[in-house]
């Protein structure tokens, strides 16, 4: 027998290679592994990895679970590596079935300092006949709850982020009962589980998850990169519990793919994480893993503001008459990007139009060049939007192409929304892609792109495939490899990723794009918890969040949308040149103090004083911490109450100067209370917001 142990940037990771050659993975979490937490009849359930084979037979009482996989159950060790390279440690393992000469290589990516790990699997058919998948974990992890003398049904919580459109990122917590998996049994058929099947990553959850270990003080999180379907399940066996995660499956996602021989497969990258200390510290870690893991750029270094003319101001109605207008206000206060939204090619309706691309010379007649130019003349740099994986029914472009361009189920066009999916797989839409970007950055001088994505294309395209799943999954990457070259031509051309807000919200595509939009969300009363909450999802700098001052309203209306988006990426709209000289002078007085914070922001780690915030709360907080800063930011919604107190256990036992830093004027109180490390704050009013700043002295 052979015990691996790996410890690295706080993680502890023991494999054991037992003398029958199977291959376990005994700890993975931040504190050192315990041998007394493994009974010797429970240690066959920590596999390292689970693959399922068409005609293989299945093990357990396993119920819709991957678990007691085959030949995952026959997989031997070969060999194994340790190395580092410039990110940090690496290990490899690698296992293959004695029958079907599957090989199976188990890859953990370690990154400097940060206690995360990016995992995948590789099969490698080493055999003489094709072999069919059914199921591939990127990251196996039994002994889930095992630190610590409670019951699991007492100390084990589970946070789930759920999603949807104009209300992303509502994260709840549960015990495990709460969810149905009692611990009744030493196994049962019950799982919790979480998928996204189609071409929206989050369209009902997040690609994420956060496990707490209440009595022992840790934490495992995850989050999947794939821009397309994805499963996790946690379950139980051998009274223990056990969490799969992977990208699609054939029971959950419609995947399925056959290899022939020395034909490989690589599973879908996750990144696990632990850590000790609550939700906070987790957020930390994944937010430097995102870091380490993104594009470099510049876009994440100078968090420049961008105006977009959709939100509370155009709604996808543009031309030269009202852009010039918006224009010369966006200049005025301070923005440094201007992008026209949707509606620029087309006179009329044009949802089920699109597809060529090409400016409306109704909407423009001078030519939509004239007012990009107007806009760089402002000393604003220009932008439009795109939703250029989509075609629609009624495209001009359609006799241009071929069926063969788009997503085919059952012999049949799919359609969603009266669009059709491109297919990125084939030459001649990159060919179309390509030449999109190229005429906008270089005939029109465009640096900005919205790239939007407002329809869900399904569980995939039966072309050139082994699955609709497999067809889905080879498009995502392929996609991808399309963005690649896009940034590589074009490096200083931002591209933000929208998918009708937050329906694509993955690092897949966040670590190619510097910026995402978070949500469609018209109400700005609403939009707080989603902006308080992205950090969550994604780095403060890449958080794309709207502030759009309505036409008709108040001070604390302007104050209120613009502190939503000044811990995060401002994304400002509304129709600034119908605002009173007095609220766009709000407009301003916020984005020049966005100016001076932005630089602490692409550094800052997120907290939340009152835990995570829901619709449902009367008061909403979300703070920024960086060197000897916080910025926090405080709105209150509802309720009798207008006194919060929030704890700041960062500034204990330290001298501290606290100001209200945006806005200048205004009526709200505050006041430390050293006993208790907590800021009291007093707002008057209902629907206000106030942005704190603390200077902590050393």
């Amino acid at each position: 027998m052979m015990r691996i142990e790996v410890v690295e940037n706080g993680l502890y990771m023991v494999v054991s290679v037992e003398v029958d050659l199977d291959v376990l993975l005994l700890h993975f979490g931040a504190l050192p592994f315990e041998e007394a937490s493994i009974k010797e009849n429970q240690i066959a359930g920590f596999r390292l990895i689970e693959v399922q084979l068409s005609g293989e037979d299945r093990a357990e009482y396993h119920g819709r679970s991957h678990r007691a996989s085959f030949p995952g159950l026959r997989l031997k060790y070969v060999k194994h590596e340790d190395s580092r390279n410039e990110m940090g440690r690496k290990f490899e393992i690698t296992l293959q079935d004695p029958i079907t000469n599957l090989e199976a290589e188990a890859h953990y990516q370690f990154y400097n300092g940060i206690a995360a790990v990016r995992c995948w699997t590789v099969i490698k058919n080493r055999g003489a006949a094709p072999i069919e998948l059914e199921y591939v974990s990127s990251f196996a992890l039994t002994g889930l709850a095992k630190e610590g003398k409670q019951d699991r049904d007492e100390k084990m919580l589970l946070s789930i982020p759920h999603n949807g459109w104009q209300s992303e990122l509502q994260w709840r917590t549960y015990t495990l009962p709460e969810l149905g998996l009692s611990h009744v049994a030493t196994r049962s058929s019950k799982r919790i589980s979480c998928s996204n099947t189609g071409s929206w990553s989050s369209s009902e959850h997040l690609p994420m998850g956060y496990l707490e270990n209440k009595e022992a003080g840790t934490s495992l999180f995850w989050q999947i990169e794939n821009n397309g379907s994805w499963h996790w399940e946690i379950i139980d066996q051998f009274d223990h519990l056990s969490i799969l995660i992977s990208g699609p499956t054939e029971h959950d996602n419609h995947w399925w793919k056959k290899l022939q021989p020395n034909e490989e497969f690589i599973s879908v990258p996750v990144a696990v994480g632990s850590a000790k200390g609550e939700f906070e510290q987790a957020i930390a870690e994944l937010t430097h893993y995102r870091r380490a893991i993104r594009r470099p750029n510049e876009d994440n270094r100078e968090l420049k503001i961008i105006f977009n003319d959709y939100m509370n101001c155009l709604w996808a109605d543009p031309t030269t008459a009202k852009e010039l207008p918006l224009i010369d206000a966006a200049a005025e206060v301070g923005c440094e990007y201007f992008c026209i939204d949707a509606g620029w090619y087309d006179a009329g309706e044009w949802w089920d139009g699109v597809g060529q691309w090409q400016p409306s010379s109704e909407r423009f007649p001078e030519g939509i060049k004239f007012v990009l130019d107007y806009i760089r003349s402002k000393g604003m740099i220009p932008g439009l939007w795109l939703e250029l994986e989509v075609v629609g029914i009624n495209s001009l472009l359609l006799p241009e192409t071929t069926e063969d361009w788009f997503f085919k189920r059952h012999g049949k066009l799919v359609k969603d929304r009266s669009r059709y999916q491109l297919d990125f797989r084939h030459p001649e839409v990159i060919n179309h892609a390509n030449e999109v970007i190229r005429r906008l950055v270089e005939d029109y001088g465009v640096g900005y792109i919205k790239m939007d994505y407002n329809i869900n294309a399904g569980i995939g395209t039966e072309t050139d495939a082994d699955s609709v799943g497999d067809g889905l999954l080879q498009h995502n990457r392929a996609y991808l490899a399309w963005l690649d070259n896009i940034f590589a031509r074009y490096p200083q051309l931002v591209i933000e990723n929208c998918s009708s807000g937050g329906m694509r919200m993955d690092y897949a595509l966040l670590s190619r794009h510097s910026i995402q939009s978070t949500s469609d969300q018209e109400d700005y009363v609403k939009y707080a918890q989603i902006a308080a909450s992205s950090p969550t999802a994604l780095t403060p700098e890449q958080s794309a969040i709207w502030s759009y001052p309505l036409s008709e309203g108040d001070d604390e209306e302007v104050i209120f949308n613009m502190v939503n988006a000044l811990l995060l990426r401002v994304h400002q709209s509304g129709h600034l040149a119908k605002l009173s000289p007095r609220r766009k002078s709000l407009v301003k007085e916020a984005l020049d103090y966005y100016k001076k914070i932005r630089l602490d922001i692409a550094h800052s780690l997120p907290f939340w004083p009152l835990g995570l915030p829901t619709q449902q709360d009367d008061w909403i907080t979300y703070g920024l911490h960086y060197g000897n800063k916080m910025y926090l930011a405080v709105w209150r919604i509802k309720g009798d109450s207008a006194t919060i107190a929030l704890p700041l256990p960062a500034v204990s036992a330290r001298n501290a100067t606290i100001k209200c830093a945006y806005p200048l004027e205004n009526d709200a109180a505050w006041k430390w209370n050293d006993e208790v490390d907590e800021l009291t704050v007093t707002l008057p009013k209902l629907l206000t917001a106030r942005l704190f700043e603390i200077q902590i002295e050393n």
